[in-house]
């Protein structure tokens, strides 16, 4: 690519914003992360320090009141302001990422989708761990056949954090969009759909286990895929033995993956995407094959493929610059929510919900 970057405006400078879509966007040829919208003193400096030549703005209001300045649009502030400042944005003229979950409601983002459509403008969701390092491998084992006809999808997305930290992420009001199904579970989802096709059903467990947390923090999902996939999903901030981040079980072989992808350590930690960028060591390997537990060695070591959360701001620059596709559209987002709002009345009403 060449030619002048495309400017953005980030708005949002917390965990979303800091750690994954500022230094992203920083790293990606055809952007340039031109200001950043944040009113806490502190991000600002934090901003400033680290990226000397951004502009900063205290309000949405103040962004896209030089909305002329700007090529595209980054939405990662909290769940709730997702789909107002996405909306502001297109009416606005402008392309637009926003951070997962787009919206509270699969109408809102397909009411969303429909606008960016109508004005002819890019909306994208940041849905980042579709480049996870054990996602990629599993899609390249999936592509060649390795496991036959996949059976049983187990992904798990556990913590353990027995002591509630608090924020709109840990609260029990509806309006702010929190708890771990649309937290974790937007991403456990996205990644199940992607890899199996349109959900048929849905059945779901949803728990507050800690004592003082207000909303869930322990998640079960079920899926019956149209294809016959049967995907068990687990979110979980209460799970003090970890399980296999993957557990897939096919007609020819098995694979099965523990840890987590190293990219979102890594950003937290400072560090930047460059040569090495996504890669694990080999103790963290999963394990393809049948009859045997990885545990008593059955199988063989598969090596994981490097993770590669660049890739996606890589191919918005791209479909901005060359009209090239969407990396992920509103439209499979809001197929997610869809599952996830079945899922939220699955466990309310303990029935299994068809689609």
């Amino acid at each position: 690519m060449t030619g002048t970057p495309l400017r953005v405006g980030l708005v949002g400078y917390g965990l979303a914003g800091s750690v994954f879509h500022a230094p992203l966007i920083a790293a990606t040829e055809g952007l340039a992360l031109d200001t950043v919208v944040t009113s806490n003193p502190e991000r600002q400096q934090q901003a400033r320090a680290e990226f000397p030549d951004v502009r900063l703005a205290a309000t949405p209001d103040e962004l896209f009141a030089r909305a002329a300045e700007l090529d595209l649009i980054v939405v990662a502030s909290p769940n709730k302001t997702h789909v107002p400042l996405a909306t502001t944005a297109l009416k606005a003229g402008l392309p637009v990422v926003v951070d997962k979950p787009v919206a509270g409601t699969a109408a809102d983002a397909r009411e969303l989708a429909a606008l960016a459509e109508e004005r002819e403008l890019l909306l994208s969701v940041f849905q980042n761990r579709r480049w996870d390092n054990d996602f990629l491998t599993l899609r390249k084992l999936l592509n060649e056949g390795e496991l036959g006809d996949v059976w049983r999808f187990e992904s798990r997305f556990e913590r353990w954090r027995p002591t509630p930290k608090g924020g709109w992420r840990e609260s029990g009001d509806p309006a702010e969009i929190g708890g771990l199904l649309y937290d974790l579970g937007s991403h456990v989802v996205d990644q199940a759909l992607v890899l199996f096709g349109p959900a048929a059903s849905v059945y779901a467990e949803t728990d507050i286990r800690r004592p003082g947390a207000e909303t869930d923090d322990d998640t079960f999902i079920a899926i019956t895929h149209a294809n016959g996939v049967r995907s068990h999903l687990y979110v979980s901030a209460t799970t003090a033995q970890l399980g296999p981040r993957f557990r897939v079980l096919g007609s020819s072989a098995g694979y099965v993956k523990y840890g987590l992808d190293p990219q979102e350590a890594a950003l937290r930690d400072g560090l930047r995407p460059g040569p090495g960028w996504g890669t694990e060591d080999e103790s963290l390997w999963g394990r393809v094959g049948s009859g045997e537990s990885p545990v008593t060695g059955g199988g063989r070591t598969e090596p994981t493929l490097p993770g590669d959360y660049p890739a996606y701001y890589a191919a918005v620059a791209k479909a901005l610059l060359e009209g090239a596709p969407n990396p992920v559209t509103a439209r499979e987002a809001a197929a997610a929510l869809d599952v996830l709002e079945a899922a939220r009345r699955s466990a309310r009403e303990k029935v299994t919900v068809t689609l």
